[in-house]
């Protein structure tokens, strides 16, 4: 759980000045393209890729594995630094996809907040709804974008409305739509008390802004057709007695989330949201660890990695550890204790992303997200520390819901494919369980696409073909419990018995009933859906 102290001493200024955040949404409610976007205004790049474009534009930066790039999905959440004013952000983009929610979560527990798209048209949709429970569950600050205001959309109330209703958190307007769909022209920014103009000729360019001095300003005339202008002016005096006003303290406990209206694609609404960031996200937060909480102002460093990608540059066969710092200032070089193997590690080539693009990190603070080449020594949930013997905690491993088994196209390469499987269970894309009786694997997942992606990479990767066959297991429990009571159990029962890559005992059933009765025959043991990523 997050803790938002109000009382805590101001962090150093290098800390106090980063943003961390996911970017949730439903698949096609404009995420990525809102990446670029922010990239584009951080400087980051100097023309945004678009999910649907063709040829060159069409390479959005923040999609860097060929499947994402052919079907305009994403389906590997990437890490991305750069400025934008005064701030430092580090955003984290997540897969929309409800077949890579495990990633997702994994990576809601290493930001400090989430920015959450909406589709004018669509409203809140399931996958939202899903990703919001898990920032609800962490108390995580939301800041909402209703994307696509120049297509048809919804009322602005009405959206508002759902968000209150199917969320259960309050909702206050920072920018108000000035018509919609094809009549849209731009935002009243209430903030700042600006209008906020669209440019539809050129995507790529900001937004003009008019400062204004309030709704009365003759000003709003030259600019605003007269019948929407009376809209607005209606619209706004009913938002003001209906619908609470910013509470910057309500947005950091999570109870309440400002709202700004836009079109990604446009580049409009994005630079106002960007400023609400900086302006309302929380500056980096305390960790949850074990044995004690680790807070960002401490001089000593510690991190945890919440990612591993295996082969993100196909051509060296390299694992990237995405790592979180929770806490000092890190420089390159530095030795670091690996926690579980209490081993000490150099860190001397240390990177920052900007999505596919690395630089070597020659230092970073707290809340920034670094990457770690390694050969496999790091996994999901692992601590690192200047000695201190720390367990971040709070990172889960899901129960798959899909099992299957998988056979390489030549029984020769049997080794290979072991490796390839092992590779992706440690980067957690999915779950590997070798059972107690015969030979092969079972591979588990949490959607149906993630086998096509596993199958995809494991040739790409490894040049190895696949095939996933049907498996009589339909899901898995972790078990644990006293030795003997489980030696006893995995005797009686080898035929559903496996192992996953840690080496725990996993039962794999076929029928809710394998479930109920091993909880009646069993009692003295404990069947879990979820695994926390130990060390």
């Amino acid at each position: 759980m997050l803790d938002i102290a109000v009382n805590r001493p101001a962090l150093p200024p290098e800390i106090a000045r980063r943003r961390t955040f996911a970017i949730i949404s439903h698949p096609d409610a404009g995420k990525t393209t809102l990446t670029e976007k922010f990239l584009l205004f951080g400087g980051a790049i100097q023309m945004a890729g678009q999910v649907r474009a063709k040829g060159e534009a069409r390479r959005t930066r923040s999609d860097f594995m060929q499947m994402e790039k052919d079907r305009g999905i994403s389906v590997s959440a990437s890490a991305m630094s750069f400025d934008y004013k005064n701030f430092r952000f580090n955003l984290v983009d997540t897969p929309g996809h409800s077949d890579f929610s495990e990633d997702t979560y994994r990576t809601l527990t290493a930001v400090d907040a989430a920015v959450m798209v909406i589709d004018g048209a669509k409203g809140v949709e399931s996958q939202t709804q899903k990703l919001f429970e898990v920032c609800r569950l962490r108390d995580l600050p939301i800041l909402t974008f209703c994307n696509k205001m120049d297509r048809e959309s919804r009322d602005t109330f009405e959206i508002i409305d759902e968000i209150q209703e199917m969320l259960a958190i309050d909702v206050t307007p920072a920018s108000w739509p000035i018509g919609q769909g094809r009549d849209f022209i731009g935002c009243y920014d209430i903030l700042r008390d600006r209008l906020e103009l669209m440019d539809r000729a050129d995507r790529n360019k900001v937004a003009e802004s008019i400062e204004i001095n309030g709704l009365d300003d003759p000003k709003l005339a030259q600019h605003v057709p007269a019948h929407l202008l009376e809209q607005l002016h209606e619209e706004l005096e009913m938002a003001r007695e209906l619908l609470p006003k910013l509470d910057p303290q309500a947005v950091l406990e999570g109870h309440m989330t400002p709202i700004w209206f836009g079109s990604a694609i446009n580049s409009f609404g994005v630079k106002e949201l960007m400023e609400g960031i900086g302006k309302y996200g929380p500056e980096p937060q305390v960790q949850s660890a074990e044995p004690r909480k680790i807070s960002p102002d401490e001089t000593k460093v510690s991190g945890f990695v919440f990612k591993v990608q295996a082969n993100m540059d196909p051509k060296h066969r390299d694992r990237v550890a995405f790592v979180r710092l929770a806490s000092g200032h890190f420089q390159r070089g530095m030795k670091l204790t690996h926690v579980r193997s209490k081993k000490p590690m150099a860190i001397s080539n240390p990177v920052l992303f900007l999505a596919s693009d690395r630089e070597l990190a020659e230092e970073a603070w707290a809340g920034d997200i670094i990457g770690i080449p390694n050969h496999g020594q790091l996994r999901i949930g692992d601590t690192l520390t200047e000695g201190e013997a720390l367990r971040v905690t709070g990172i889960p491993s899901f129960a798959p819901e899909l099992l299957q088994g998988v056979r390489a196209g030549d029984p020769m390469k049997a080794k290979h494919l072991e490796k390839a499987l092992m590779q992706f269970a440690e980067e957690g894309a999915a779950k590997v369980f070798k059972p107690m009786i015969g030979s092969g694997f079972i591979v588990g997942v949490v959607g149906a696409l993630q086998f096509e992606v596993l199958a995809s990479r494991i040739e790409l990767e490894y040049g190895l073909p696949v095939r996933f066959d049907g498996s009589q297991f339909t899901s898995a429990r972790w078990v644990s419990g006293d030795k003997v009571a489980m030696d006893k159990f995995v005797n009686a029962n080898k035929q559903h018995i496996a192992h996953d890559h840690d080496g725990d005992v996993v039962y794999l059933t076929r029928l809710q009933w394998d479930i109920d009765r091993v909880i009646r025959d069993y009692p003295e043991l404990k069947l879990t859906a979820t695994k926390e990523m130990m060390t």
